[in-house]
């Protein structure tokens, strides 16, 4: 019922007669109140509505290419990328005051803070796997799994592999997968923080990920992650937290004191410049009365201030804070922009956008029990974390978190048929989708990109070739790939790096300089390498990490994403048409791979 109350005032803005301007002033406190008349509520609600969208919205206005009519899931990634889910989605049942109250949290004032951390997308993550019917397994226990079950596990909370067993599985049946990463760039508290500057309390950082550091500059930031808590029985528990208001804040010098700043390119210490404000130093009579607080405090390692405000979000003392993981964050929300609210400009677009579609399309392609009663194989989703630092961790993707997975479930499900070669055959018979955001054609730098390969935003899902094998995408499983897209009419491009040809110019000058200057040579080749390493790091797939582990015990791969632009940038742009077209294409795969696959035959 009040969802149905809700997509009504979403969908039509209330008549002036129904919102009286003494209504407000009933409704909420004063300092609401004056929020209020700042964004001007009663005037332009309207206009937030469309401005942030949300799961109510019409279906976009698509090409006919996209095929038939199906819910947008923009609103969805909104939500996802703001974690908007703790206020929006838990109104249920209640007073159409609450509902009015949740619409003006959500759509109005801001919603919550994006997070640059992967323990929160995870977190919804499992939140909606289980309120679909997926059952959460624990790697400690034994597996008992079942044909037509929904099953999922979590690492580390930042790592989450998920997956549903057809009704008519068969030992030897294959896996059909999409992989994506849950991190993005981004700053990281250093173990031990606390700093002070000329009378400003600091906060060190570190960069974790290949950022465009100079965009976290002049931004409103904050703080979120995860804390471990000393309990009052001695054990220990963790809790993610997240401060909702800006906290934090990197200023950028002023051009009278920087005058070549334009000419000579923006160029920070990322060491010693790249360092937020916290707040000016406490007074004397502060500090004695926080003399207790930071002696119990972390081993006095970060600064009381910055405890306080952790304690009071979580509802503790500060003495009970025993260790912390906490990244730096932009505080702006996710939306929809341009002249016909065509992009999403958000932060962690590479690769919640991914991963998002990723996991709906798993949670929507099995939602009826008829979805699975003719599916042989398993539909999975994994989502990695560490990915931006080379995945080399226990929940990145360099782990053999998926394979160890697949091998289990096989055992599990085979019982007495199994045989010595049934996860050889099962590997054999699987094929995997690694979705990473891929570069879109910028207007302003169209020299950057090959000329006849060039993806645009709005034009669908990108398919990523290299003749080098840098990019796990054969001639085979883009074909099959695009046989998907093909059979539910959905658009898609192709990308060819040509990063390696740069390559072989370098090593020809190399080695010419090298036949005829002698020791210059030395010079050159360390340019060479510097460049080549550059180069390499700036189009960083997924498929390098979990394409090639696939490729090496023989599992298809194609590698594809949503193209963007800013990439890395604390702020990101990407066509919400891409989106809903990759969400479209994932279901796509899951539901209709099986049939496309029997059709062609390439080894026998």
């Amino acid at each position: 019922m009040a969802s149905s109350r809700l997509h009504f005032l979403l969908s039509k803005p209330p008549p002036a007669a129904v919102l009286p301007s003494c209504f407000f002033s009933s409704l909420f406190p004063s300092a609401f109140h004056a929020s209020l008349r700042r964004h001007r509520f009663a005037r332009s609600f309207s206009a937030a509505r469309r401005l942030f969208c949300s799961k109510s919205d019409p279906p976009l206005q698509s090409d006919s290419r996209v095929g038939e009519a199906a819910p947008s899931i923009v609103g969805d990634l909104l939500d996802y990328l703001n974690e908007s889910w703790t206020q929006f989605h838990a109104t249920g049942e209640s007073s159409n005051s609450s509902i009015l109250l949740a619409i003006i949290c959500s759509y109005v004032l801001i919603p919550l803070i994006s997070f640059s951390i992967a323990f929160f997308p995870l977190a919804e993550a499992k939140r909606q796997l289980i309120a679909a019917g997926f059952r959460l397994l624990n790697e400690n226990d034994e597996w008992d799994l079942q044909p037509g079950g929904r099953y999922f596990f979590t690492r580390n909370m930042s790592c989450l592999v998920a997956f549903a067993v057809g009704e008519d599985y068969k030992v030897g049946s294959g896996f059909h997968v999409i992989a994506a990463h849950t991190d993005s760039p981004c700053l990281k508290l250093k173990p031990r923080s606390a700093s002070s500057k000329s009378g400003y309390l600091m906060v060190n950082v570190q960069t974790y990920g290949s950022g465009l550091w100079h965009t976290w500059f002049d931004r409103d930031l904050s703080v979120a992650g995860r804390v471990i808590l000393k309990h009052n029985s001695g054990s220990f528990i963790h809790k993610l937290v997240k401060v909702r208001k800006p906290l934090l804040r990197v200023p950028t010098l002023a051009i009278h004191l920087d005058r070549t700043v334009n000419t000579e390119g923006f160029k920070p210490n990322l060491e010693t410049q790249l360092v937020p404000l916290l707040s000016t130093k406490v007074d004397e009579a502060e500090t004695k009365s926080e003399d207790k607080t930071k002696a119990s405090s972390s081993k006095n390692i970060h600064h009381p201030l910055l405890l306080q405000v952790l304690s009071e979000e979580l509802a503790c003392d500060a003495s009970e804070i025993m260790g912390m993981e906490l990244n730096v964050c932009d505080t702006q929300p996710s939306c929809l922009g341009g002249g016909n609210n065509e992009f999403i400009f958000s932060g962690r677009l590479d690769n919640l956008a991914s991963s998002y579609c990723a996991l709906r399309s798993l949670i929507d392609s099995c939602q009826s029990p008829i979805d699975l009663a003719d599916e042989q194989a398993i539909r999975m989703i994994a989502l990695f974390d560490n990915e931006e630092v080379g995945s080399n961790s226990l929940q990145g993707a360099g782990a053999p978190t998926m394979f160890q997975a697949m091998r289990r479930i096989v055992d599990c499900l085979s019982q007495e048929r199994m045989t010595e070669d049934s996860f050889e055959r099962t590997l054999r018979s699987s094929f995997l989708v690694s979705a990473d955001m891929a570069h879109g054609l910028h207007p302003n730098f169209p020299d950057k990109y090959e000329e006849h390969h060039r993806p645009q935003l709005q034009k669908g899902v990108v398919i990523k070739h290299n003749a080098n094998q840098r990019y796990a995408t054969s001639g085979l499983t883009a074909f099959l790939f695009t046989e998907v897209a093909n059979l539910h009419d959905l658009p898609v491009q192709i990308r060819e790096t040509v990063v390696l040809a740069i390559f072989c110019n370098n090593l020809q000058i190399g080695y010419f300089v090298f036949v005829i200057t002698g020791i210059l040579d030395i010079y050159v080749w360390l340019w060479w390498e510097r460049t080549r390493m550059a180069l390499w790091n700036s189009d960083h797939s997924l498929a390098l990490v979990v394409g090639k582990s696939m490729l090496g015990v023989g599992i298809r791969t194609v590698d594809c994403g949503i193209p963007q632009l800013s990439m890395h940038s604390v702020r990101e742009i990407c066509g919400k048409e891409d989106v809903d077209i990759a969400y479209k294409l994932f279901t796509a795969f899951f539901r209709s791979f099986s049939d496309i696959d029997k059709k062609l035959i390439v080894d026998f």
